[in-house]
């Protein structure tokens, strides 16, 4: 497959082709895993491009291939986690850097922003889905990096990424987006004009809940090259074996958006006119108070859904403890549909006055939407809702 071409393949072709074409030596049509740590050298110095796996490896490589790829960007890189590539990003700003943050993020990264970059980062926290907050912070803070989660988790937030790094340009800032929710089927943030993004691969881009992985994504190869030199030199490199099974996963990956969606998309309706529930957050619902953003900048609206179930931690509690195809688990973006309560489990790192001021409750439910049948999801939502009435 020639480098011209990829330009002209749709996404659904590229998840299948890119990085996956077929092993030249022996024609497998699935590329070989390169289970190994290091590579012979024809005279010091003189190697085929790999010299040790934590700094290169072939199978990694047709991973960050096919990730550049549907993203549309020049470079990627693969790692052993998305907290990993927070922390190499943040790190390659320099020592002392500023950076503003959207007040509604992972509880990881929360977690890893506020106990233990802040002795070396300072960090500022602002809704970005607000213009002017945005720019208040950006003049008030002499800052590097803009960091957006769109949408957010787990409110589902949706921050104009356009407007937004607009904005930061202006300020000199750089912008990266952690676009893991809508994967790059359903969102391209460079095409929108951020700098860098970054997915957590363990969700949606793997899809089948046995990888845990992170990736980044750039055009630009001055910062490809900072972040690859402390990638090399700290070691939080993606396996052989994992970065096969990214590339393994990711072949069905739009496939697996376009059915996520679709049984979302039911699962939202049905819970926004249930009287058990307080209020339903989808950006696919019209009710999304960002929901035209969302139109504008994606191509779908995704697999994840929040709403507020009437009632408190109790009854919070007995519907999790309720339901069975839902299973109860931290992540999300499997094929398989999780449920889970943000202020006890994803995001219990937030101080409790925190998570509530920002909206996160204890009656608020966290779904991740499989693709199995619509029907076996609702009867078990249902069959929930009656163990509360």
């Amino acid at each position: 497959m020639k480098h011209h071409d990829l330009k002209t393949f749709d996404i659904a072709t590229k998840v299948i082709h890119v990085g996956g074409e077929p092993d030249k030596e022996t024609g497998a049509i699935m590329p070989p895993i390169f289970q190994t740590s290091t590579y012979v050298q024809s005279s010091p110095g003189k190697h085929k491009g790999y010299e040790y796996t934590r700094s290169h490896n072939p199978t990694r490589t047709r991973l960050e291939k096919n990730l550049a790829a549907l993203e549309g960007a020049k470079y990627a890189l693969a790692m052993s986690s998305g907290m990993s590539v927070a922390t190499l990003m943040v790190s390659a700003l320099g020592e002392g850097a500023t950076i503003i943050c959207g007040d509604d993020v992972y509880g990881g990264t929360y977690r890893l922003f506020t106990t233990i970059l802040n002795k070396t980062y300072k960090f500022v926290f602002v809704d970005t889905t607000d213009p002017k907050k945005v720019e208040h912070a950006l003049k008030t803070h002499d800052a590097s990096l803009l960091w957006l989660e769109t949408p957010t988790n787990p409110l589902l937030k949706i921050t104009d990424i356009k407007k937004t790094v607009a904005l930061a340009k202006k300020y000199k800032c750089m912008t990266m987006v952690d676009n893991t929710f809508m994967s790059p089927i359903f969102q391209n943030p460079l095409d929108l004009g951020a700098d860098f993004v970054m997915h957590s691969m363990t969700k949606y881009i793997n899809g089948h809940s046995d990888v845990v992985g992170g990736c980044l994504m750039t055009n630009q190869k001055a910062w490809y090259e900072k972040v690859w030199y402390l990638q090399n030199s700290i070691g939080p490199s993606q396996s052989p074996f994992d970065s096969w099974l990214v590339l393994r996963g990711i072949k069905t990956l739009a496939i697996r958006m376009r059915e996520h969606e679709r049984n979302a998309k039911v699962i939202a309706k049905y819970l926004e006119s249930h009287k058990q529930v307080e209020s339903v957050v989808y950006p696919g619902l019209k009710s999304h108070p960002q929901h035209s953003i969302a139109k504008k900048q994606m191509k779908g609206f995704g697999g994840m859904i929040t709403f507020y179930l009437k009632g408190g931690v109790k009854e919070s509690k007995k519907f999790l403890s309720t339901v069975k195809l839902f299973a109860l688990a931290e992540s999300l973006g499997g094929v398989e549909s999780l449920i889970e309560h943000p202020g006890i489990m994803t995001h219990a790192s937030i101080p409790k006055k925190v998570r509530e001021e920002i909206g996160i409750h204890d009656n608020l439910i966290r779904l991740s939407v499989g693709i199995e049948h619509i029907d076996d999801l609702i009867a078990d939502l249902d069959k929930a809702f009656k163990a509360i009435k």
